[in-house]
């Protein structure tokens, strides 16, 4: 019995993004519906809905001439991109605290601190994996279903963008690790305003780190090519 069309447009999308996140479709390189069917083994009509998905999301750009690309950010485009964390992961963090941490999110606390107490034994990428999961794991703490609509693409954006290669500088990945445990604390002491404070002056350090990879780079394309990155 075939698949219904939305498990396989559903399919074609995480494929799609797969091979994005793996840096294996060129921002300079049109992606050519028929090709990209042929080499995920997929017929063209889901892919296509996968396409215009990602479109849409803003991780990837259509031009009526030119086709469609792997979208790339400018440094303005990661300014106005943390206006708005600023702005919503405050406010989620708020919440979290409002309502009490959770489980899930209390059990980053074991993770960060084991980073925190001995960084030479720890894999560098998945301490910087747990902390890109954090942000996320706020926003379901703070139980707010439209507050997380929005901003799941704009997570998206910023992950297919920027964490990409998986090159990560040591110091400020740890740092980071440090100042996610006390975003964490407050959210468990339900110190709202501690947490929204410090996931902003969080985010502003990050904010940081990424204009002087973009500034060093000359933008994105040099940047995804090999220019460490750290934090979220």
């Amino acid at each position: 019995m075939p698949k219904p069309k939305s498990l396989e447009k559903e399919r074609a999308y995480d494929r799609l993004l797969e091979l994005i996140l793996r840096g294996e479709l060129s921002p300079e390189v049109p992606l050519a519906e028929r090709r990209l069917a042929e080499s995920l083994r997929m017929g063209r009509t889901p892919v296509r809905e996968a396409l215009k998905d990602l479109v849409r999301e803003g991780v990837l750009e259509a031009h009526p001439t030119r086709g469609t690309f792997v979208r790339q950010l400018s440094l303005r485009d990661v300014q106005e991109i943390y206006q708005v964390r600023y702005a919503i992961e405050g406010l989620a963090a708020f919440l979290a605290a409002e309502r009490g941490a959770t489980q899930t999110l209390l059990d980053y606390g074991d993770d960060f601190r084991a980073a925190i107490a001995a960084p030479e034994a720890s894999d560098v990428a998945k301490v910087y994996d747990r902390g890109a999961a954090f942000h996320l794991e706020v926003f379901r703490c703070a139980g707010n279903r439209n507050l997380l609509e929005i901003y799941r693409p704009i997570r998206l954006r910023f992950r297919i963008a920027l964490g990409m290669p998986r090159h990560h500088d040591p110091d400020r990945v740890f740092e980071s690790a440090r100042e996610h445990l006390e975003i964490l604390e407050a959210i468990e002491a339900r110190d709202g305003a501690r947490a929204q404070t410090l996931i902003c002056d969080h985010l502003s350090k990050g904010l940081e780190v990424r204009t002087r990879l973009f500034q060093g780079a000359g933008g994105y394309g040099l940047a995804a090519a090999g220019a460490p990155t750290g934090g979220y």
